[in-house]
């Protein structure tokens, strides 16, 4: 699996990380931004580990110079413990070294700070991932997409209120800002995608629900239609869906 990886190239270094290590050799601050990225390089390891454990296929893991993304090769409708457990052990195995260099104060106000700011629940960050999980858990796919997204927009919003006039957080949130717009303008697309999967694929859900409305199916859950007292299967109510939009274009 390891070799799988990489031989696939799946590493990518974003043109930010670049420009910011330069800016650091010129500032002297090359050491800072060596240790700020070995921690960076330890947390998304953390979710790679996460991905082998349970078979996750990696898409590609993009390194920042104020943090990764590690994308996966997966469909939407996954097990929401392993979708947990992959994003915690991010920040996981920056607990282990933080108590493996306990001695070291510049390494680990380093990685308290990374720590912390990744745990902040806004998208593209683990915290907005382990909220959304939570959301899934007792809410509809849709609404717990749309949860995520507003909190993440008020939680960016009162962040940069209270931040003073600091030139690389004010880089950081345009960069993260303008991936909240991404997600947002991508809502739709989850979703279809969301219900194309549950079409596509048999899956023997042991939750079970009755529901009325399309925009209220949820993740890892089995779905009957009540409509004017009549019942049908979800695959019956997404086969008419896409049936309809073929119509239509």
């Amino acid at each position: 699996m390891v070799k799988l990886l990489i031989t696939k190239n799946i590493f990518k270094i974003h043109p930010l990380f670049y420009i910011v290590a330069f800016i650091c050799i010129i500032t002297g601050n090359f050491k800072k931004f060596i240790i700020f990225s070995s921690i960076i390089i330890v947390h998304e390891l953390g979710h790679i580990v996460g991905s082998i454990i349970y078979k996750w296929q990696i898409d590609k893991v993009i390194l920042l110079p104020f943090g990764g993304i590690t994308i996966f090769k997966e469909n939407i409708d996954k097990s929401l413990k392993e979708e947990f457990m992959i994003a915690i052990l991010g920040p996981l195995f920056q607990l282990i070294f933080y108590f493996i260099y306990k001695e070291n104060p510049i390494f680990n106000y380093y990685n308290l700070v990374i720590l912390l700011f990744n745990l902040l629940p806004i998208y593209p960050l683990d915290g907005s991932k382990i909220i959304n999980i939570l959301f899934n858990a007792f809410l509809s796919f849709k609404k717990s997409h749309i949860l995520t997204i507003i909190i993440s927009v008020i939680a960016m919003f009162f962040i940069v209120l209270i931040n003073k006039y600091n030139l690389l957080l004010y880089l950081i949130f345009l960069f993260i800002s303008l991936e909240i717009i991404k997600e947002i303008n991508k809502h739709n697309y989850y979703f279809n995608r969301f219900l194309l999967e549950r079409y596509l694929y048999d899956n023997n859900y042991k939750k079970k629900r009755t529901i009325s409305d399309i925009r209220k199916m949820c993740k890892q859950t089995k779905h009957i239609f009540k409509i004017n007292n009549e019942y049908y299967t979800e695959k019956k109510i997404i086969h008419n869906l896409f049936d309809k939009q073929r119509e239509m274009c």
